[in-house]
């Protein structure tokens, strides 16, 4: 079954969607990566947020940044996509709806995003450009990437 995905401000989220995308959220980045780090940052009240449904059940994720709020560009964070789901090609459709929205909401613009190193291609795939060395963000390895327009 094909996901669904939709764009929402944090205020359209429902309560029950809003604590199913924060445990989803917390179930990858937390306790399957074995990452202690404040999750919840302070910044999801400002940002859109894709939400993927398969059955009902949010099985995928992402919140977009506005211009201005974390770096210059519109930014992109928090991609995640359940185990359930991982090798469906549900990340890259997530990818391709959220890359969408941030046209669709912030029109043609760079964006930026902090990919762990070993999504780079993933990324790559998309026009995204590596922009720095690597680097240990909670102790994963990342780096900078950028993609210069929305195509």
């Amino acid at each position: 079954m094909n996901p669904s995905f939709h764009c929402l401000a944090f205020e359209e989220l429902s309560l029950r969607d809003l604590y199913a995308l924060l445990q989803l959220r917390e179930r990858v980045f937390v306790v399957e990566q074995n990452c202690p780090y404040l999750e919840l940052d302070g910044l999801d009240e400002h940002c859109l947020h894709i939400v993927g449904r398969q059955s009902d059940k949010i099985v995928a994720t992402t919140r977009i940044l506005p211009p201005g709020l974390k770096y210059t560009e519109a930014s992109i964070g928090r991609v995640v996509t359940s185990q359930e789901v991982r090798g469906s090609g549900i990340g890259r459709s997530l990818m391709k709806a959220t890359l969408d929205a941030v046209v669709e909401h912030h029109g043609p613009c760079p964006i930026r995003l902090s990919a762990q190193s070993y999504l780079i291609s993933f990324y790559e795939s998309f026009g995204f450009v590596r922009v720095s060395e690597e680097y240990l963000e909670d102790n994963i390895p990342h780096v900078d990437m950028t993609r210069p327009t929305t195509l």
